[in-house]
């Protein structure tokens, strides 16, 4: 009984595992391939380039709050946010208080093409690692 198991088995593996090339179809990088999630100092690095854009996704209220230097306030929970970020290219980085609002919006502005670094752990990440904020 083990054996005839073992052999459907096999059998099984073989049948699923093979390789059929009519159709095969080429794998298609998700969007999310142009997010970078990454820490606070590679963070600091990248909107220390020329030419990268710093936005953060929050409230106008938090924004007004507090923001890192030289940031622009796009809501990510506004109604028209895509219509905000409709025509941004290139490299954008975007942050918003712990990262989950961020991603959502890092991952728009992926889909339409630019590279997007986002900040893990967002504002409250910044702030612990002693950065500034205005």
């Amino acid at each position: 009984m083990k054996r005839i198991m073992m052999m459907a088995l096999v059998a099984v593996m073989a049948v699923g595992c093979g390789n059929n090339k009519q159709t095969e179809q080429p794998v298609q990088e998700p969007a999310e391939a142009a997010v970078m999630t990454v820490g606070v100092d590679e963070f600091a690095e990248a909107i220390a380039q020329e030419g990268v854009r710093l936005v953060d996704v929050r409230t106008p209220d938090e924004y007004a709050e507090e923001h890192i230097e030289g940031a622009e306030n796009i809501d990510v929970k506004a109604d028209d946010f895509a219509e905000q970020i409709k025509g941004i290219e290139g490299t954008v980085a975007v942050y918003c208080v712990k990262g989950v609002r961020s991603l959502k919006a890092a991952k728009q502005l992926a889909a339409q093409g630019c590279t997007v670094y986002d900040l893990d752990g967002g504002l409250n990440a910044w702030k612990q690692a002693g950065k500034p904020t205005e």
